[in-house]
């Protein structure tokens, strides 16, 4: 039993990484229709200004709390602006063409940040520094490192911020309406590109902080990081129901959860096949989601 809890813990902290990164797909998904493959990459970004803002802030050399939240507010705002100029000059001339030309662009996009990483930041891994001071808990028998704990509260309250940013605020329920409907929301004066900039840089930041959180407990990093966890983060998406801010978060911990018990009690070749797995079977047995709701098509 203590080792079920173990790895259910370790499942949740890895599943709140996935939920932040797949937000980003959910959001772009539900205001665009669009798939945006680079997602993963820039949180491969995230980590790395974190790597170089701890130097700059110092808090490689003296860790603490204050230092942490730094970090990760750099990473976010680096990864809002660089979410804007993709957005801006990737996406935006190509939204009047057909899908597939924004999905092919999407995956160039990804093949860029992933290939110009490696120049600028050099192919081999790099380890990121601790900036916050490792502390074991015990629980009857389970450790649950600090780490771990921030990973899952900083999650939580980004989550439920951007849940009450989304209901609650003007430019939420704008978001919402050019959701539904593009052109009625843009006869009704919402400025739809304003609209969309914001929602990719919202998605963006996400991934920047999901991108420091992981490096706490995962700290090697590379230009290619984002490959593997951006695609399974795609799939917690559609597993929660692509669109829906919930289901993104019920998505993300599922697949946190299925991926270290497949690990813990099957094998560790499985790990990456699961994600692939559970995609199958949602698009076969409920194409829409967990959380997800159907949608009419216009003939």
């Amino acid at each position: 039993m203590q080792e079920f809890i173990q790895q259910l813990t370790n499942g949740i902290t890895w599943g709140s990484i996935y939920a932040l990164i797949a937000l980003g797909y959910t959001m772009v998904y539900g205001v665009l229709r669009l798939i945006n493959f680079a997602h993963g990459d820039v949180y491969m970004v995230g980590a790395f200004v974190g790597y170089y803002a701890s130097s700059w802030f110092g808090v490689n050399h003296q860790p603490s709390l204050g230092g942490a939240v730094l970090v990760v507010l750099a990473a976010m705002l680096a990864c809002s602006v660089l979410g804007l100029i993709i957005e801006r000059f990737a996406y935006k001339p190509l939204r009047k063409k057909p899908r597939l030309a924004a999905l092919i662009t999407a995956i160039g996009v990804s093949l860029l940040l992933e290939n110009g990483g490696q120049l600028v930041f050099g192919a081999d891994p790099k380890f990121f520094p601790q900036i916050i001071l490792a502390k074991e808990i015990r629980i009857g028998g389970v450790i649950i490192t600090s780490q771990q704990l921030i990973v899952v509260a900083a999650t939580v309250l980004m989550l439920i911020g951007l849940q009450y940013f989304v209901q609650r605020t003007k430019t939420g329920k704008a978001m919402r309406a050019v959701s539904f409907n593009r052109e009625a929301a843009s006869l009704m004066g919402i400025p739809v590109d304003r609209i969309i900039s914001i929602t990719f840089v919202l998605g963006s930041a996400l991934a920047g902080a999901a991108g420091v959180l992981v490096s706490l407990t995962n700290p090697k990093i590379d230009p290619i990081m984002g490959l593997l966890p951006g695609l399974k983060a795609f799939v917690a998406a559609v597993l929660g129901g692509i669109g829906n801010i919930p289901g993104a978060m019920l998505g993300g911990y599922v697949m946190g959860i299925a991926e270290v018990m497949v690990v813990g009690y099957i094998s560790s070749t499985f790990r990456d096949a699961i994600a692939f797995g559970i995609l199958i079977m949602i698009l076969v047995f409920k194409p829409t989601g967990l959380l997800g709701s159907p949608a009419g098509e216009k003939i």
